[in-house]
C-alpha cells in the first residue's frame, strides 16, 4: 500500500483521492471542533494560507474517538470549523484513527512512522507531514504546535 493509491471522502461523500495530491507536501491532521487543542485550528490555516500556492495541502480528519469532542456531524463540520475558527483547508468524512475501524490513511500512517505510543493515535491533533513523493517523513504530537512545524514544510514545499 502506498500513499497514492489511498483516499477518502469529503463530508458530502466526494472521494478525495491521494493521487491528486502527487507533487505537493501534505499534512494530515484529526481534528476535533470541542478539544482543548482546537485552538490548533488557527495555527493550521495560517499555514495553509501561507503555503497553499507554494505546494501545502492540509487535510483535516474530523474523529470523535477522543472523549466525544467532535460533535459536529458531516453535515456540519465544516460549517462549524469555518465560523468558529475560521478554516478554508480541507476537511474529510469523520473517521476513526484508531480500531477495527480505523480509516485506511491512518492505518496507513500509523504503520509508517510509529509514535511515543506505539502505532496508537494518543489524541486529536495528531500530525503527519507527506513529503511531495508521497512518503510519510514525520509524525507530530498533538501539542505540537503548526508553528513547529512550519521548518519542516519549508524543506518539502517546492
Amino acid at each position: 500500500m502506498k500513499f497514492y493509491d489511498l483516499s477518502v471522502n469529503t463530508p458530502q461523500g466526494k472521494p478525495i483521492e491521494m493521487m491528486d495530491f502527487k507533487g505537493k507536501t501534505v499534512l494530515i491532521v484529526n481534528t476535533a471542533t470541542k478539544c482543548g487543542l482546537a485552538p490548533q485550528f488557527d495555527g493550521l490555516e495560517n499555514l495553509h494560507q501561507k503555503y497553499k500556492d507554494k505546494g501545502l495541502v492540509i487535510l483535516g480528519f474530523p474523529c470523535n474517538q477522543f472523549q466525544n469532542q467532535e460533535p459536529e456531524t458531516n453535515e456540519t463540520v465544516e460549517q462549524a470549523c469555518r465560523l468558529n475558527f475560521g478554516v478554508t483547508f480541507q476537511l474529510t468524512e469523520k473517521i476513526d484513527v484508531n480500531g477495527k475501524n480505523t480509516h485506511p490513511v491512518f492505518k496507513f500512517l500509523k504503520n509508517e512512522l510509529n509514535g511515543f505510543f506505539g502505532n496508537r493515535i494518543k489524541w486529536n491533533f495528531t500530525k503527519f507531514l507527506i513529503s511531495p513523493e508521497g512518503m510519510p517523513v514525520k509524525r507530530y504530537a498533538p501539542t505540537t504546535k503548526p508553528s513547529a512545524i512550519e521548518k519542516d514544510i519549508q524543506k518539502w514545499i517546492q
